[in-house]
Parts: C-alpha cells; sequence; structure tokens
C-alpha cells in the first residue's frame, strides 16, 4: 500500500575530495598566466590565472567534467 505521506529515497551521490590540481598546459597573456589545470584523481579540469608571479593563481572558470 502507498501513501502521498512517504518521504523520497535519497540518491547517492559522488563523496567530495581536496582536488590535486596539476598544470596541463600554461601560456602569458596580458592579463597574466592562464594555467589548463586537471585533478589527477578525478580528471575535473579547470581554468586559471596568475595575475602576479609571486601570489598563486584563481580559477577563472567553472570546474568540468569529462
Amino acid at each position: 500500500m502507498t501513501t502521498l505521506h512517504t518521504l523520497p529515497i535519497p540518491r547517492q551521490t559522488a563523496t567530495a575530495h581536496e582536488h590535486a590540481w596539476v598544470a596541463d598546459s600554461r601560456h602569458p597573456t596580458s592579463e597574466g598566466v592562464v594555467v589548463y589545470v586537471r585533478c589527477a584523481d578525478c580528471g575535473t579540469h579547470r581554468v586559471d590565472l596568475q595575475a602576479h608571479p609571486l601570489m598563486p593563481p584563481s580559477a577563472i572558470s567553472r570546474e568540468t567534467s569529462d
């Protein structure tokens, strides 16, 4: 017998992890150095910009997966 007051079964989601970014390529631009990075564990891609050589890069794109 079904009822209208049942709760949905939660779906299993992927476990989150801290990405281990590896630079696939980089090139200088007028804004700084653009770095194309990939997570060594899950393969997610992202584009970063390093505006100053002494500062860490910051993400300028969303993370995408294959």
